[in-house]
Formats: C-alpha cells, sequence, structure tokens
C-alpha cells in the first residue's frame, strides 16, 4: 500500500505491527485516546531506604523475565556505561528474548551486537541506532524489528500503551536513597533526563542507578521518588567528557560556515525574525554555526528571542550568558558548556512530551518559529533522510528531526549538495523520515531550494541577494559532478520500520545485500 510520500508499505507489515500507512502531518488532528498506566506498588513505611546491594538484586525484584520490555535513556550519549551494564547483568541472568526501547542507541552500545546474535535481544525500539547495533541491524541480525521513532513520538507510544514498558532504568547523575534522581551533580554530569521522565512515568517498575549518592531529599528532583522502586550505587555510570561527538561541535570548514551564513541570511529575511522569536537548531556543525552568525545579527538589529529550545549547544548557552534569549527550554545537553548552563535559573528542564509529543494538549514545538536541521539526504519532493545511509546501512536518528520539522513556521535543512561523493540531493532518498510537507527550505553549497508550497517565503525573498534555484537543479548539479548515484540493492526482508510521529508507517527498512553466504 502506498503512503502520503509514495513509499510501498508491504501489507504483511501492516498486519504485523496493527498500524495504519502515513497519511500526512495532520492526520489525526482531533484525535482522542485514553492514556495507559504503570503499576503502583503502596510504600506506607516510614524512614525506609529503596538501596539494594547491587544491580542484580534490583533487577531480581523487578521480575525480570523472557520478553520483557526495558527501556533506557541516552543523556549520556557516546559516554554511556548503564545500557552495558544492565545487559551484561541480564544476559548473564540466562533471560532472553528482550525488547529494549532506548530514547536512542549509539556507539556506546557496540558491545550489545553479541546479544543480538544469540537471542537475548530480539527487538529494538529507538529514534535510531548508530555504529556497529546499525550495521547488525541491516545485515539481519535482529530476530524481530527494529522500530525508530521520533522523540516526540517514542513519548506518544508509551503514553497511549502501544508500547509498554516493564522495567525502566534511569542513570542519574546525582541520586537519593529514595530515588530523587538529578541530571546535574555528581562526576556524571549529564545536565537533564528529560527523555527518562515518561518512562518513569509509565514503567511498571523503575530501577536508578547512580554513581553518587547524596543525602535525602535531592530536590528539587528532576524524577521523583514517588515513581522510583529501587536504587543501585555503581562504580560509574557514564563519561561526561564523551557527551559531545563531534557533529556537536563548532565547525571550522568553509563549505559549511558559507551555508551557515546562507542560513541566517535567508532568517533575517523573513517575517519572523522579530522581537520574540523562538528558535532551535540540530548538532551539524553548519546549524551550529548559524546561531553564532545569528546572535550577531540579533545584536546589531536589536532583536531578542523569546525562547530557545533543544538538545542545546554552547552557542544556544552564550545568548543567554549575554542575555539575548529570555529563556532557553532544554531536553538534551549536547557539550559540557549546555550541562553547565542548566544551573542559570533561566534555563529550565522540559520533558520530551512537553517537547514533541504530537499526541498531547500542546507541545512547544508548535510554538517554534525557525529550526535549522541538517539531513543524510534530500529528495526532489523535499522528503528528508536522516536515518540510512546511501548505502542502506542504519547510521543515524530521528530525534526530533521529525516533531520540530512538523511543528515551526520555518522549517530549513542545511545539507552540503555532496556527503564525500555521494549526492546529498536526489530524486529518491534512500528511506523517509520527514516528510517534504515539513520541509520549507533547503540550503546547500550550491545555492538554496525553497519548497514551491512556501510562496509566502518566496516572495520575501525576492530582492534578497542569495543564490535562490530549485530543488531539481540542485540534484542535477549533484548528479552531474558526482553521477546518478546507484540505487541500494536490499534483500526482501524487512528488519525495521520508520515511525511517522503520529505512529503510522513513513518507511521500511530492508536488510542489505552482503554478498555473505
Amino acid at each position: 500500500m502506498q503512503n502520503a510520500v509514495g513509499r510501498e508499505i508491504p501489507e504483511d507489515i501492516l498486519q504485523l505491527t496493527g498500524k495504519e500507512v502515513f497519511h500526512g502531518n495532520q492526520y489525526f488532528d482531533g484525535y482522542e485516546f485514553q492514556k495507559a498506566g504503570a503499576k503502583i506498588q503502596s510504600v506506607s513505611h516510614s524512614g525506609g531506604s529503596k538501596l539494594v546491594k547491587n544491580l542484580r538484586e534490583a533487577i531480581k525484584k523487578c521480575g525480570i523475565k523472557d520478553g520483557m520490555t526495558i527501556s533506557f535513556h541516552h543523556h549520556f550519549r557516546d559516554g554511556d556505561y548503564v545500557v552495558n551494564m544492565v545487559m551484561e547483568e541480564i544476559h548473564s541472568m540466562g533471560i532472553k528474548n528482550i525488547t529494549i526501547c532506548a530514547s536512542s542507541l549509539g556507539k556506546a552500545q557496540d558491545g550489545l551486537v553479541k546479544y543480538i546474535e544469540d537471542g537475548t535481544i530480539t527487538n529494538i525500539q529507538s529514534s535510531g541506532v548508530r555504529g556497529e547495533i546499525g550495521r547488525a541491524i541491516s545485515k539481519g541480525k535482529l530476530q524481530g524489528l527494529a522500530i525508530m521513532r521520533s522523540h516526540g513520538g517514542r513519548v506518544r507510544a508509551i503514553e497511549t500503551g502501544e508500547t509498554h514498558i516493564d522495567i525502566a532504568f534511569i542513570g542519574a547523575p546525582t541520586c537519593d536513597d529514595y530515588g530523587n534522581c538529578r541530571g546535574i551533580g555528581g562526576k556524571s554530569d549529564c545536565g537533564v533526563l528529560s527523555y527518562a521522565m515518561v518512562d518513569a512515568d509509565y514503567a511498571d517498575k523503575v530501577v536508578a542507578i547512580t554513581d553518587c549518592l547524596v543525602p535525602f531529599p535531592n530536590f528539587p528532583a528532576h524524577i521523583s521518588m514517588t515513581k522510583v522502586d529501587y536504587v543501585v550505587v555503581a562504580e560509574a555510570i557514564g563519561n561526561p567528557e564523551k557527551i559531545a561527538t563531534g557533529a556537536a561541535k563548532p565547525t571550522k570548514d568553509m563549505r559549511k560556515l558559507m551555508m551557515a551564513d546562507y542560513c541566517t541570511e535567508f532568517v533575517v529575511h523573513t517575517p519572523y525574525f522579530k522581537n520574540g522569536f523562538s528558535y532551535q537548531t540540530g548538532v551539524g556543525g553548519a546549524s551550529i554555526a548559524s546561531t553564532i552568525s545569528l546572535s550577531k545579527i540579533m545584536k546589531e538589529k536589536g532583536i531578542r528571542m523569546r525562547f530557545g529550545v533543544g538538545g542545546l549547544t554552547k552557542p544556544m548557552c552564550d545568548l543567554l550568558l549575554n542575555n539575548q534569549v529570555d529563556v532557553l527550554l532544554d531536553t538534551q545537553d549536547f557539550d559540557l558548556d549546555a550541562v553547565e548552563s542548566v544551573k542559570d535559573e533561566r534555563h529550565f528542564t522540559i520533558s520530551a512530551g512537553e517537547y514533541a509529543n504530537p499526541f498531547n494538549k500542546g507541545a512547544v514545538v508548535n510554538k517554534l518559529d525557525f529550526v535549522i536541521l541538517a539531513a543524510l539526504e534530500v529528495d526532489v519532493n523535499f522528503n528528508c533522510n536522516v536515518v540510512v545511509g546511501s548505502d542502506g546501512i542504519i547510521t543515524g536518528a530521528q530525534g526530533g528531526h521529525p516533531d520540530t520539522a512538523a511543528g515551526a513556521k520555518c522549517t530549513i535543512v542545511i545539507t552540503p549538495l555532496l556527503q564525500g561523493r555521494i549526492p546529498a540531493i536526489r530524486t529518491e532518498v534512500t528511506t523517509v523520515t520527514t516528510p517534504g510537507e515539513s520541509i520549507d527550505v533547503v540550503i546547500t553549497d550550491y545555492g538554496i531550494a525553497i519548497n514551491p508550497r512556501r510562496k509566502d517565503l518566496q516572495a520575501c525573498m525576492e530582492q534578497v541577494e542569495l543564490p535562490f534555484t530549485t530543488i531539481e537543479e540542485l540534484r542535477d548539479v549533484a548528479y552531474k559532478i558526482a553521477g546518478i548515484p546507484e540505487p541500494v540493492e536490499f534483500e526482501d526482508r524487512i528488519v525495521g520500520i520508520i515511525e511517522s510521529r503520529d505512529g503510522t508507517i513513513m518507511d521500511v527498512v530492508r536488510q542489505i545485500k552482503t554478498g555473505e553466504e
């Protein structure tokens, strides 16, 4: 069955998942549902402690058994120790057929591949996967399906009961013996615990794992004692130095700096650039550079930002330090400067549900004026791919890409025309993760294309001296330089699905042909 972005979704996948194909961003507007709920256990005695002697005892007390769904957050990013620690213990107990529901998985979890291969882990639900796990899934080593959701889509799935978490494991930089968790303090400071908040609300059992036990009460708690069943003290839960990845650092690449300047020039000539505007960027080098260049224009013109939101980086936090923005709304910290900024009283922690859940009464993304994003590929219909590489290997994550793109008044994607020697602008993307109806502008080092849907943006750019072109012309230039890319060869077997933020199926991911016997 063909969906609204022209992708064929096999009937057997629709039957297996019980889902519909993607019909467009507005398909579920006005839809009502009943929230799910977690099991509640009364704790009426006074003076108690939830400390247990080790992780194994906590897992046993939670009633671990084959076939359960367990969850993790990814605020430690490439410095995370918690996922491997927990799965090593579960594997040693002989537990099988586990579904991992993580806010994201990356290179820090490469060690899980052996548990995928032996059947300890059989299904994965995540924003996406990088590193060896993505390669293993793409090669068909996962017995079940990998379901990739946006950050808002993950909250929706949990709150509606589509995904039920049996045990949530929450790495807490500081925690008291009664389970009050904070993302700040201690030796593994990650700033916030926003992605884990929905897990704490809806999981049947919640285990807080900390390497910094502090006296009760650890207030104000990011995750309350009312949600936590057991507290485990570990030697280390993460390495904060590895929170910042290469993609989350300012760039010195002249090509990316040029695209950032194009982006800033575009932003300032839109009607949305005025006192009180709102703004978010992704973590690509050009996106981060655009914030730096925009701050200079804001200062020159006396324009003040009302709020910045995200995944935050140093340039966004510098706006706060320089009194150029009223408040920051934080779901994730991509570098240590952002972690430090959490201590500012104008820097607020919000949950992933407040940030981006499409099935609530109002998410922050719907109040965005601008969002600046990156992409692996963009096609001539403005559909974006941020999960599957041009070689067919799962190598990225949806994150908040579809959420912010759908919500913002002006969604700008910055991508080089070529990723290495591979065209990033093409006739069709390898896999659709964000629909073209959500994308307003594509900025490359060879020119800028405005989505024909946005006649208003085209009109306000008529007198602006920027290298405007069409998306088809950008595709043609890319193909002229690098040639028409050969299509990736896939097997018939579907190894993953890309969910729209509303839970319908945007696309499927098939096993790659490797030539291996």
